[in-house]
């Protein structure tokens, strides 16, 4: 059973909000790049940068993320066969990344992504947007850009879908 929360025109709006905020928080878009966990994330990133592009005229570097080597539920003898690679086509070091993903859980997934960036570079800052936040955290993990809180059951789900993977926009809780 799925309950619509956020439809098209409303993710939209969250996300032109949250877009506002960056550039507010950034004191404009110098040395800003974004970076967005696969996939969702990404998605979300390519949207904020065009969002930047029509609101700023600038072109902001956005680039995506696996963090799947980086989960901290794989065996130790996996994690040693592990070999970090580049995964970024620019350099974050110096740079004001803003770490863009779906929905905020547990922060185990933001974790991964940390480890992940730290090893693409040192960038100056690094700031976290996400479309949801639904709470439940067992990481000391916050968000500095939440497009909507939505406080939901352990037992509940939060399904972000976007055109460009689910042939439509929408957020809903699944019991």
């Amino acid at each position: 059973m799925a309950k619509e929360i956020i439809d098209a025109l409303s993710m939209k709006r969250a996300l032109m909000r949250m877009t506002y905020e960056i550039v507010e928080r950034n004191k404009g878009t110098k040395d800003l790049v974004l970076v967005g966990i696969k996939t969702r994330g990404w998605y979300l990133a390519e949207r904020i940068a065009k969002n930047l592009k029509n609101l700023e005229d600038v072109e902001v570097p956005v680039g995506a993320i696996d963090i799947s080597q980086y989960r901290d539920d794989l065996p130790e003898a996996e994690k040693e066969k592990i070999i970090h690679s580049q995964q970024l086509d620019f350099d974050i070091t110096d740079k004001n990344v803003i770490l863009v993903d779906d929905v905020l859980f547990t922060g185990r997934t933001i974790r991964a992504a940390l480890d992940a960036l730290m090893d693409q570079g040192r960038p100056a800052k690094i700031n976290l947007a996400v479309l949801v936040d639904r709470g439940h955290r067992e990481l000391p993990v916050r968000p500095d850009f939440i497009g909507k809180n939505i406080p939901t059951a352990m037992n509940e789900k939060v399904q972000v879908s976007m055109t460009e993977v689910d042939e439509k926009d929408s957020i809903e809780i699944v019991k």
